[in-house]
């Protein structure tokens, strides 16, 4: 598996395909395996792109990285230098859930790396943005409160970094207590939907330097934690951005997801994308599929 090492940390990718540069980017802390993800690569590639997974910084085999005002913009960071490190040229940015938010992020703060930026499932609202701090901060700053930094290593979300890329252990341990609980009250303030951001860390300026084709999936009516309001407000507010329907139904996270969970994964569905995403990139962005 290739590992690029940018400033220190180490960043686990895979290529597939020859063409037209894309990245795929899944959600939660899921790794580049995680069942769906890998499958939409392989049927991006087959219409002439060249497509990056990576396991971003505290997922999978690549290091674990705890600063900068939040999570999200952390990997967006990387991304971007990732996508310099492998001399890809300007790139189709695009992942759902919390990969939106990276994709989002990095679309606007890398803009000599981005080619086309396409989301779907994108977080929002009052309890979708409060649960994503309960869930990614919350039992790491317990844990660091009340047990320091040998009780954090312990936490179940934060094995498999360990097991897949051994050294985070000593990242972990080596980190002061204070400025890990530190880093996780910025991170956790982030989520806080207390301005009237599209997206968290997403401001003015990041929109307004937002100048390639833009692909918003509207999201389930029914779905709570990627709310239909924030696609449609993304729709709206990112400078020339086209909202469409998924190709599935309002149910697709909410009452299908244990269903979908029972298969190992949340985004098995995902190469339903591939051919809106092939149609629109062909229509829209410079090169097509080269």
């Amino acid at each position: 598996m290739p590992v690029a090492e940018l400033d220190g940390i180490e960043i686990a990718y895979e290529l597939v395909g020859e063409g037209q540069p894309w990245v795929l980017t899944p959600g939660g802390r899921f790794t580049k395996e995680v069942g769906g993800l890998a499958e939409m690569a392989r049927a991006l590639a087959e219409t002439g792109r060249q497509v990056l997974t990576w396991d971003r910084p505290n997922c999978g085999a690549s290091s674990a990285v705890f600063r900068g005002p939040s999570e999200s913009e952390v990997q967006a960071e990387m991304l971007g230098a990732l996508l310099r490190h492998l001399e890809l040229g300007p790139t189709v940015i695009a992942g759902g859930s919390g990969g939106a938010r990276v994709s989002l992020l990095t679309a606007a703060r890398c803009p000599d790396v981005t080619a086309g930026l396409a989301m779907w499932w994108i977080s929002g609202g009052v309890p979708g943005l409060l649960q994503l701090a309960n869930y990614y901060c919350m039992p790491s700053a317990d844990a660091a409160w009340h047990g320091g930094m040998e009780a954090v290593v312990e936490l179940d979300q934060w094995q498999e970094v360990q097991e897949r890329n051994p050294a985070n252990r000593a990242r972990f341990l080596a980190m002061d207590r204070q400025e890990f609980l530190d880093v996780m009250d910025r991170w956790a303030l982030a989520y806080c939907p207390c301005d009237d951001s599209l997206v968290p860390g997403l401001d003015d300026a990041d929109v307004a330097r937002l100048a390639v084709p833009i692909l918003v999936f509207r999201s389930g009516a029914s779905d709570m934690s990627h709310t239909r309001a924030t696609s449609e407000a993304l729709g709206a507010g990112l400078p020339g951005a086209e909202l469409v329907e998924p190709p599935w139904g309002d149910d697709e996270w909410n009452e299908r997801r244990a269903e979908i969970e029972q298969a190992g994964s949340l985004f098995v569905r995902w190469p339903l994308l591939v051919p809106q995403l092939v149609e629109w990139a062909d229509r829209t962005i410079d090169g097509g599929s080269r």
